[in-house]
Order: C-alpha cells, then sequence, then structure tokens
C-alpha cells in the first residue's frame, strides 16, 4: 500500500484485531498504520498510542506535559 493512500475499512479492522499488533495484549505498534490515535483492544474504552509512529508519540508527550503543567500551575489552597 502506498503512503499516501488511505487504508480501508477491511484494513483497519485487520490490524486492530492482528494479536501481533498488541505488545503484551496492551501496547499498540504497527507501523504501517498512520493514525495518530486508534481505537483501543476493547474499542468503547477510547483510543491509545500507535508507538510505532512518531506522530502519536509526540501528541502523547504533549497531553502529558500538559497534564503536568495544569498540575505544577494551580492554585494551592
Amino acid at each position: 500500500m502506498s503512503t499516501k493512500e488511505k487504508p480501508s475499512k477491511e484494513t483497519l479492522e485487520q490490524w486492530h484485531k492482528d494479536p501481533n499488533n498488541w505488545k503484551w495484549g496492551i501496547f499498540y505498534y504497527n507501523q504501517e498504520d498512520k493514525r495518530i490515535l486508534p481505537p483501543k483492544r476493547i474499542e468503547w474504552m477510547g483510543w491509545t498510542v500507535n508507538l510505532a509512529n512518531p506522530a502519536s508519540i509526540a501528541v502523547f508527550l504533549v497531553f502529558i506535559l500538559f497534564a503536568i503543567a495544569l498540575f505544577y500551575w494551580s492554585p494551592r489552597p
């Protein structure tokens, strides 16, 4: 599949169900999947990070840094 081609729903579903794309059953790692936040293994639970996608990891780190900044600069009683 070319890099500009969007994968079909069937391909996305196949990637999601493939146990080889889930490290230790909880970490999603698929170099072919370019989505930033793919669904978790149990889809109704939300989204996860594709650890094979650098953009996905960057979004995750920005989120973590934002959460830390909120905690750090939040008013204390």
